[in-house]
């Protein structure tokens, strides 16, 4: 709802409606803060446990995904202009052509996000967005354990490298062994299958919480922050609330208690998309094996 039509509504001046509104995302963020559903924690590396109970989520549908818990992407949110040069210089996405700021998103395959890094300079790589991801994922997580992303993560620091998984990437070399070289393809497959998360993840906080799709106040760095929490927050709370959220429906193991539910949601695919798989025209551009010339 608009400032303006609030202001029509209770009959009060917009100075007033922005008073308040401020004053109430305050409340809003202490109580988030205080409700256990409402947390953003990463799981500590004593607990074994929760992290195989993520990483089965995801082997359940994907097999050859051993021990990935989570899925990592970055947001962009738009922001408007800055009169000062030194935010509007921080602030420009070059390759954008706009002014926003950048934030990276750790999803478990819950659905709940147990890591973001929020409210930084949009002309900041999204890889430089999640040093403080990194942190965790090499200082908190348990050896062989690993998150999916894109190709633009694991140029971080060598120490957690092996910490995230990327998919092949057009011109990478493959084993010669066409036996690896399959199994190479097919991991990378579900692994951009799975990684697929993030991205529904990110949906469902710009969907849900269209004031992101506002521009948010270029120098008002604090209360930008405070938006991007309470966004992240709420987003937790309905999930696990509500439990509307696309990653917990799809990786939910309701559908696979026994083997007579666990044939139907296998074949459940086919049964609805089969005539447009079979006329598919667009799997050619997929990643595929060429031998060298």
């Amino acid at each position: 709802m608009k400032e303006t039509t609030l202001c029509q509504i209770f009959a009060v001046i917009p100075t007033t409606v922005s008073r308040y509104l401020d004053f109430s995302l305050t409340i809003l963020k202490q109580t988030l803060q205080k409700l256990p559903e409402g947390r953003i924690q990463y799981p500590q590396y004593e607990d074994v446990e929760l992290f195989e109970t993520l990483t089965m989520r995801v082997q359940e549908r994907h097999p050859m995904l051993t021990n990935i818990f989570g899925s990592l992407d970055g947001l962009k949110v738009p922001i408007g202009a800055s009169s000062d040069p030194e935010i509007e210089n921080q602030n420009y996405n070059g390759w954008l052509h706009n002014h926003f700021v950048s934030n990276v998103f750790l999803f478990s395959s819950e659905g709940i996000i147990i890591a973001a890094s929020l409210n930084c300079p949009g002309s900041w790589h999204d890889s430089r967005v999640a040093t403080p991801i990194y942190e965790k994922l090499r200082s908190c997580t348990p050896l062989d354990f690993s998150v999916a992303a894109d190709t633009a993560f694991p140029r971080g620091p060598q120490s957690i490298q092996n910490r995230i998984r990327a998919p092949l990437k057009a011109g990478q070399r493959l084993p010669d062994d066409p036996v690896e070289r399959e199994a190479a393809l097919k991991y990378s497959r579900q692994l951009t299958s799975y990684r697929q998360t993030a991205e529904w993840g990110m949906r469902t906080i710009q969907g849900s919480f269209s004031r992101l799709k506002l521009p948010l106040d270029a120098n008002d760095a604090a209360k930008r922050a405070k938006i991007l929490e309470v966004v992240t927050r709420l987003h937790n709370v309905r999930t696990a609330r509500v439990g509307r959220n696309q990653i917990t429906t799809t990786y939910h193991t309701t559908w696979r208690e026994d083997q007579q539910h666990r044939e139907l949601w296998d074949g459940f695919e086919g049964m609805l998309f089969g005539e447009i798989q079979r006329r598919d025209r667009v799997a050619r551009f997929h990643v595929i094996a060429v031998e060298d010339t």
